[in-house]
């Protein structure tokens, strides 16, 4: 597939429309159990870096919350093109590293801690109700950042990811399962990106 992945990058490099600056990636825990899958991360990284991408986010939706301490482990050991953020269902501090990865830190819970910490200023006087915007909410997220592109191999679903975040990103969804997961499939999800004319909700 030598010559298809040249073509795709040709193309890519070709093509009229702005990339994404913020990708983000949503894979599973299961995901991660394959031969190379942290190989085909580490790799992923570097194509959206390498194609324009300013930040990426990786989202990891966690069955089994007991291995969330291994994943955590092997995504601070990650060969990554950038630093690296881990954050946790027990770990909240925002952070502005350019790679940012979320285990087992479900979009409702974020959202639903968001709307707890807003009730508990408006509680103790220091908001008033009447005042309360979307950046009260963004504010208060883990990752506030709203991606551009969302990548999610597999099942058609976005798996509880950033639910406020995502409302204007657009989703592309592919087939191939994460173990192979290639540059070429990457490319294609750029190329789509660069083929819609977005519409941020209107």
């Amino acid at each position: 597939m030598g010559l298809y992945d040249a073509y795709l990058g040709v193309r890519h490099r070709l093509h009229d429309g702005d990339p994404p600056e913020h990708v983000a990636i949503v894979i599973t825990e299961r995901d991660l159990l394959a031969d190379g899958a942290y190989d085909t991360l580490s790799a992923s990284l570097r194509w959206a870096f390498d194609h324009g991408a300013e930040q990426v986010t990786v989202s990891v939706s966690v069955l089994d919350e007991s291995v969330i301490g291994t994943l955590t482990r092997e995504f601070q050991g990650l060969d990554a093109p950038e630093p690296i953020a881990v954050r946790t269902p027990g770990d909240t501090d925002p952070t502005d590293a350019p790679i940012r990865v979320n285990v087992g830190l479900g979009g409702k819970a974020e959202f639903a801690e968001a709307v707890r910490d807003i009730a508990a200023a408006v509680d103790a006087g220091e908001l008033d109700p009447e005042h309360i915007d979307e950046e009260h909410v963004a504010d208060r997220l883990v990752f506030p950042a709203e991606p551009d592109l969302v990548i999610k191999t597999g099942a058609e679903r976005l798996s509880d990811f950033a639910i406020w975040q995502s409302v204007y990103a657009e989703l592309y969804f592919t087939d191939v399962n994460w173990r192979d997961f290639r540059k070429r499939d990457y490319l294609r999800a750029l190329l789509d990106f660069q083929d819609r004319q977005r519409r941020f909700g209107r």
